[in-house]
């Protein structure tokens, strides 16, 4: 049932006349808001060969843009022939017109870019792809909604300390924020998540997620290399963005020299007590011996 409602919402705004600017848009934006997906969609599997959404993505909750698979078949692919139009929510009203996008190239093929002057957060959008004056894919979604920040830069870690066998070491990783997100200000807060593992291993062990742009890794094995990779979130956010590029770590391994300096037995100190031990042994002894020749 819901999704002959999800056809029926689509067919009525798909018929009505997108450009005129005199269309009934608060009555039908409000059902397909209620039947549309507000999260980004996965890898799509375009079957039908019509021009559908992929993505919304905002970097630093202050711009956007959205994405689309090509159209191949029925004319759909012809340069020019989709076009998408956006309408948001100002205060408690529709506005009363779509609006073609503002910027198709900024955000490279098949996007539309949205600058600071068109996003506006807290706000209700509707995006709708068009061919031919008809719609052909249509969504709804909130700025913060979509946020998934560019990769953490600027990776390097330090060595902390070594065990006393000489087998784990312990680093502190440190990275940069963003350089387009507006931490400093508050703007945007971000949480960090850090994975790492053995150059030779798939698996990758995933860290706590942090605040900070620092955090220690222990017991790493100092016979072995590691890979390093970040990525962050916005707070209220569940959607990771991109992992920065891979830190290698290799750690200085304890020469057999330096061991044995480290770990010398201390004979000196052994060979002081037992002397000392021994005079008291035979003072004892002496002394015992003089009692019994007095008894």
């Amino acid at each position: 049932m819901d999704l002959w409602k999800l056809l029926l919402t689509l067919a009525v705004a798909g018929s009505s006349d997108a450009f005129s600017g005199s269309e009934a848009v608060p009555a039908v934006l409000d059902r397909a808001s209620q039947s549309l997906q507000r999260v980004n969609p996965g890898p799509l599997t375009n079957s039908s060969g019509r021009p559908q959404f992929t993505k919304c993505r905002s970097p630093e909750l202050e711009t956007f843009s959205c994405y689309w698979t090509d159209g191949v078949h029925h004319g759909f692919g012809s340069p020019g022939a989709v076009q998408l139009f956006y309408i948001r929510r100002n205060t408690q009203e529709w506005t009363q017109e779509w609006k073609e996008c503002p910027d198709y190239i900024s955000a490279g093929e098949n996007s539309c870019y949205f600058n600071t002057s068109y996003t506006s957060i807290w706000v209700p959008y509707c995006i709708k792809l068009t061919s031919n004056g008809g719609t052909v894919d249509q969504k709804c979604f909130s700025v913060e909604e979509i946020v998934q920040p560019d990769p953490p830069t600027g990776l390097n870690w330090t060595l902390l300390n070594t065990s006393l066998t000489g087998i784990h070491a312990d680093i502190q990783v440190r990275w940069e924020p963003p350089p387009n997100a507006d931490v400093q200000k508050g703007w945007i807060v971000l949480e960090y998540e850090l994975q790492y593992k053995e150059i030779n291993e798939t698996q990758w062990k995933m860290m706590d997620p942090v605040l900070s742009t620092s955090i220690p890794v222990y017991s790493l094995r100092l016979d072995k290399e590691y890979e390093v990779r970040v990525r962050c979130r916005q707070r209220s956010s569940e959607k990771y963005g991109e992992f920065s590029e891979v830190l290698y770590v290799t750690l200085p391994q304890m020469s057999p020299v330096a061991c044995e300096e480290d770990f010398r037995f201390p004979w000196f100190l052994i060979i002081i007590f037992g002397m000392f031990g021994l005079t008291v042994i035979f003072l004892f002894m002496f002394s015992k011996q003089q009692r019994e020749k007095k008894n």
